[in-house]
């Protein structure tokens, strides 16, 4: 039997999502807010901010028995990193709002189960990038609820052109808060995989707020995620134009031409986000994919070297997480592939073993590294090994090989 020599590079652009867990322990917080309205306030504008201070509320909430209760309390995070996190994770529901003699009133509860959220947030703590975005979010409504009240305050003196001048800007404000309320919603619907209303969210923030870089972002990134890579490029664009420091914006538009088989233009934006942000392992991780598959291995190498580097600590804190593993085992994977492609079969050998170390779920990593005997290292046997391995994981190729010469698995 001749083992194919076709080796499997993994890809990184997928994002994983998680699968609650059967012990998981349900969280109730529900939370009230009553907001006194101001002579120039309207209904709108009471509503929009009394929501915007339930939903602090009953995330600080959250934060605090998270901090206390679960195993957060493993990730040495600050109440207020835990909040911000958890923002990003939650869903909060109003269950019942009020407005009467200039006075609204909002009740609002989120239910949460303790272990999924405790895995979400371990998740978004490692990824620089999307606990940067949360970060941005919770500064953004802070920045927004204080310029409220310092309007309110110019309002309650000021008076002729400057009363009507701060009346324009605090209705302007309320108007950001409430947009930057339906990006939140999006990102958390985002992040559990409900992309289509994550893009009606975004839709809503934008229409709000049509200068929001961070909303035309993540609408991008869905629309992604659905196939709508055109219409993803789009909104990367005006993303990019409105804030052009925005790596993951230059990253996320990357993915897309990479999907679209633009690989030269992914390039140029993948470079773009490392030169903005020289941390951000997934895109070194990214790049070095396509590098691999435009032959220019030597490159491929050197950015997962930098992936691995960067990624390394973040494996090593805590290790037995499913999916850093198999984050950390891909990266070793693909160098190997592009060791083996220079010939360096030794290194590449070490590589697959170590992706296997971290990751024997996988069943690419046994097709790869069985290739590799059987083609380069002259060891059909244990070649054949790593094939009925990688079969009996359900590799389909694998499966389809044997059957080809007749071997079971």
């Amino acid at each position: 039997m001749e083992i194919s020599n076709k080796i499997v590079l993994c890809t990184l652009l997928i994002l994983s999502l998680f699968v609650q867990p059967a012990n998981a322990t349900s969280v109730v917080v529900i939370k009230e807010y009553t907001y006194q309205a101001s002579e120039f306030d309207t209904k709108e504008t009471s509503r929009a901010i009394a929501l915007a201070q339930v939903k602090r509320l009953v995330l600080e909430e959250l934060g605090t028995y998270l901090e206390s209760d679960t195993e957060v309390v493993n990730f040495q995070l600050t109440k207020d990193k835990i909040t911000t996190l958890t923002a990003g994770v939650v869903q909060t529901k109003i269950l019942d709002e009020k407005w009467k003699n200039r006075t609204y009133w909002l009740k609002a509860k989120i239910l949460a189960d303790d272990a999924q959220v405790a895995k979400s947030i371990d998740a978004l703590r490692r990824d620089r990038s999307k606990t940067k975005e949360l970060e941005d979010l919770k500064q953004r409504t802070d920045a927004q609820l204080k310029e409220i009240e310092r309007l309110r305050a110019q309002l309650s003196v000021a008076k002729g052109k400057k009363r009507q001048e701060n009346l324009v800007a605090y209705n302007k404000t309320i108007k950001e808060l409430t947009a930057t309320d339906w990006y939140a919603k999006g990102w958390a619907l985002q992040y559990s995989g409900r992309h289509n209303d994550a893009i009606a969210a975004h839709s809503k923030a934008i229409e709000l707020d049509p200068l929001y870089a961070q909303a035309y972002n993540m609408r991008g990134a869905s629309y992604a995620s659905l196939g709508n890579l055109n219409q993803a490029i789009q909104d990367h664009n005006r993303a990019i134009e409105l804030d052009p420091q925005y790596a993951a914006a230059y990253s996320n538009r990357g993915v897309a031409y990479a999907q679209m088989g633009n690989s030269r233009q992914a390039i140029n934006d993948f470079g773009r986000a490392i030169d903005l942000d020289p941390e951000f392992a997934g895109v070194y991780a990214n790049r070095g994919t396509l590098y691999h598959n435009f032959g220019n291995y030597r490159q491929a190498i050197n950015d997962f070297d930098k992936a691995i580097e960067i990624y390394s600590p973040i494996y090593n804190e805590k290790g037995s997480e499913v999916e850093v593993r198999s984050t950390f085992a891909a990266m070793y994977s693909n160098r190997g592939t592009s060791y083996r492609e220079l010939g360096n079969f030794r290194q590449a050998l070490q590589d697959y073993d170590r992706a296997i170390e971290l990751n024997p779920n996988d069943a690419t990593f046994y097709w790869n590294r069985g290739a590799l005997y059987g083609q380069n290292l002259q060891d059909a046997n244990r070649g054949l090994l790593d094939v009925k391995q990688a079969a009996r994981l359900g590799l389909k190729a694998a499966q389809d090989l044997l059957r080809r010469f007749n071997y079971s698995w």
